[in-house]
């Protein structure tokens, strides 16, 4: 490897990183907007992001880079979709980590990148080396662990993992920039949000009659911390491997695990240590099967 192909390479990984840690504290900020409601977080989100993504996008691109995918009605309804399934993962997300939920919403992004491969599998008709199969089974046996000691499916870990998988599913294909594809799952929406959050204050339960002066003005920054690590993610995309880009993915929910054990204080029972231990073996044989294929096609 040539010296600039070793800078690039620090420059994504450092990127990879970086995103996926981004990610893993997010819950601290959710949970520091506190009284705020999640319902208003949630559409106060998808305006800003759609705020931040518009000035990006107006700054970056020409009107008929942003205009032109635009004019298929296919690829225009594909978009709006998205951002319907995201905006719904969104919520889920942010209202679980309000809710004292935050442990859930990491064993649903531990197991969201297997249950994509079963959308793969399903949908696409993507074949499974057997390391994947393995991993699937890990995912099944750690969520079945679970269900089997609570008598109840553990629905943030699976909604997240399931409409994050759906969200996959939809946006193959959509090989737009991440900036623009933001733009195009929020913009459409943001008019609707709009309405909800002047309904929300006018009847007195929206951001402003719920929080403080300092916590209006942090709820003003989710729009950036949205749009930012993403552009940081489609950097590293850009610099390393996938194998490598999926691997520092698991970065993001075991920081945001310790946080709710250490920081948010969330009860942590012995079944859902035992939970994550069989997942994260499943990751293994995960990590493992993806770095094989990486290397068969490069032998190829």
């Amino acid at each position: 490897m040539e010296a600039v192909d070793k800078k690039t390479y620090k420059e994504g990984l450092a990127s990879a990183i970086g995103c996926s840690v981004w990610w893993g504290i997010m819950p601290l900020y959710w949970n520091l907007l506190k009284p705020i409601g999640s319902d208003a977080i949630i559409f106060y989100r998808i305006v800003l992001v759609a705020i931040v993504c518009l000035i990006a996008a107006a700054l970056k691109y020409s009107k008929e880079e942003i205009m032109g995918p635009l004019r298929d009605k296919k690829t225009l309804f594909r978009f709006i979709l998205c951002g319907v399934i995201i905006t719904v993962n969104w919520s889920i997300y942010i209202w679980a980590v309000n809710a004292g939920y935050v442990i859930q919403t990491c064993i649903g992004y531990y197991i969201e990148p297997l249950i994509v491969c079963l959308f793969g599998l399903i949908i696409f008709k993507e074949p499974l080396n057997k390391y994947k199969k393995i991993a699937l089974l890990f995912a099944a046996a750690g969520v079945a662990a679970v269900i089997v000691y609570f008598k109840e499916i553990p629905l943030v870990s699976v909604s997240i993992a399931v409409t994050f998988a759906v969200y996959a599913a939809m946006k193959k294909g959509l090989n737009k920039p991440p900036i623009l594809s933001l733009l195009y799952e929020t913009v459409f929406l943001a008019p609707i949000a709009v309405i909800v959050i002047i309904f929300l204050e006018v009847k007195g339960q929206g951001a402003i009659a719920e929080a403080s002066g300092f916590k209006y003005f942090l709820l003003m920054f989710c729009g950036l911390f949205t749009a930012f690590p993403m552009t940081l993610f489609a950097n590293a995309a850009n610099k390393v491997s996938l194998f490598m880009l999926g691997l520092s993915e698991y970065i993001s929910p075991t920081i945001s695990l310790f946080i709710g054990i250490y920081i948010l204080k969330e009860d942590f029972e012995q079944i859902q240590l035992i939970a994550f231990a069989i997942i994260w073996v499943g990751l293994v044989f995960f990590s493992y099967g993806e770095y094989k294929e990486l290397k068969n096609h490069r032998s190829v």
